[in-house]
């Protein structure tokens, strides 16, 4: 088991690395924290966002940080997460205990003018109903010092548990703990077996993870910030919010979360994602790459796989292959397809191509793709909701381009270099 198993130990270490940066001056939580957050990929480090409060943005912003936190090297995180178990040991530390609850003491930041107000975005919902545990994140825009609105997207595990804790005429217990080690929050944003989204981040962790039971039966990770509450029947209108590709979501009617305590530590450090930013593309594009890469390993001879910055992080996707017949670039769009659901557009590229360097695959689409015969068109598929260029029912166009060198005219590909040189 690692001894570094909170955000604050990863601060340490990115500190050490010299890969964060402080910010000493006093910093408003509305619009200025998030707009210094926009303006680098690098981790930020508040001394003061009022109140006695510190903060933190950026926690990971990409490959290289998401592999610290792993403690990995960085060309083996793909593979490694493509290999997870979900079989980490969740061990129970004892109880938490809570006391007045109080949203207005936390530096909870309002993002962008057009907000409903202020958002919780990195906080992870940990419930518990009929022996089964989840932990996933959620936006929950806050309504009150003791009230949430959280976005709960229909059909995912949280949805499922709310859903029958109501039909049992009950309402959901749950738990949000805020401040987390990015491994268990890269764990709750990844869409494991039911129940095992501690377990993983206990893998992630090197094999064991403590958590604390709430006096309401959930079982939190070590966090900054732990509110404990319920959701109930209530409902209220949530959003605007920004979402992962920089445009607002419609408001809709969600779920109301009461909260009746908070546990907070001393010198508290806020952990706040800027929606839409380096952080939330990384947290959301890292559990879907050992997904896809998994899916094309069944069609082909799979490198790499990167969901783009400039695909949200969500929508776009570079696999890196090595073929052996020519129909294995179609084959590797398809898999992809079928392994993220919301995947919009999907290169296909051969092993010289940098899959994280856009220009170099933009290099394989202008040398290597004809229009006729290396596009795969596919009318009337579901896409992303999160797509502004859905049509009404949900549905939309998914193009995969095979931007791979005809097997057999290789030579013809060869790019001049220095490396000819006798």
């Amino acid at each position: 088991m690692r001894n570094d198993t909170t955000m604050r130990d990863y601060i340490a270490r990115m500190r050490e690395d010299g890969r964060a940066i402080e910010v000493a001056e006093p910093v408003s939580t509305v619009y200025d924290a998030p707009k210094r957050s926009a303006a680098t990929d690098r981790m930020l480090l508040f001394n003061d966002l009022g109140n006695g409060w510190r903060g933190v943005m950026n926690l990971v912003s990409d490959r290289a940080s998401i592999a610290r936190a792993l403690d990995l090297p960085a060309d083996r995180v793909l593979a490694t997460l493509a290999d997870a178990r979900f079989d980490g040991r969740v061990g129970v530390d004892g109880p938490l205990e809570t006391g007045k609850i109080d949203l207005d003491r936390i530096p909870v930041m309002k993002h962008y003018p057009l907000d409903a107000g202020r958002y919780i975005t990195g906080g992870i919902v940990c419930s518990r109903f009929g022996g089964v545990e989840n932990a996933s994140v959620h936006r929950m825009l806050v309504q009150g010092k003791d009230r949430l609105v959280a976005r709960i997207v229909e059909g995912r595990h949280t949805f499922n548990l709310h859903r029958q804790a109501r039909e049992a005429g009950e309402a959901l217990p749950v738990a949000i703990a805020i401040g987390v080690h990015p491994a268990v929050m890269l764990a709750a944003c990844t869409r494991v077996p039911e129940g095992k989204e501690l377990a993983y981040g206990a893998e992630l962790l090197g094999g064991e993870l403590g958590v604390r039971e709430c006096s309401n039966g959930v079982l939190v990770p070590d966090a900054e910030i732990v509110l404990e509450g319920h959701m109930g029947a209530g409902t209220s209108d949530e959003g605007p919010f920004v979402d992962i590709t920089g445009t607002y979501d419609p408001v809709r009617v969600q779920p109301v979360i009461e909260l009746s305590g908070m546990a907070v530590r001393p010198d508290p450090i806020y952990h706040g994602i800027l929606p839409g930013g380096a952080e939330h593309k990384a947290l959301m594009g890292a559990p879907y790459e050992p997904k896809i890469y998994r899916a094309v390993a069944g069609v082909t001879t799979v490198r790499n796989v990167v969901l783009t910055p400039g695909g949200c992080g969500y929508l776009h996707a570079v696999v890196q292959v090595r073929k052996a017949t020519n129909g294995d670039g179609k084959n590797a769009c398809m898999a992809a397809f079928a392994a993220h659901t919301s995947l919009k557009h999907v290169v296909v590229v051969d092993e010289d191509i940098d899959p994280c360097d856009m220009a170099e695959v933009e290099y394989a689409i202008a040398t290597r793709v004809r229009g006729d015969t290396d596009l795969l068109v596919v009318a009337g598929a579901r896409g992303s909701s999160l797509d502004p260029s859905r049509m009404a029912d949900g549905t939309n166009v998914k193009i995969g381009v095979d931007a791979t060198m005809d097997m057999g005219r290789e030579d013809e590909f060869v790019r001049a270099g220095w490396h000819d040189a006798p």
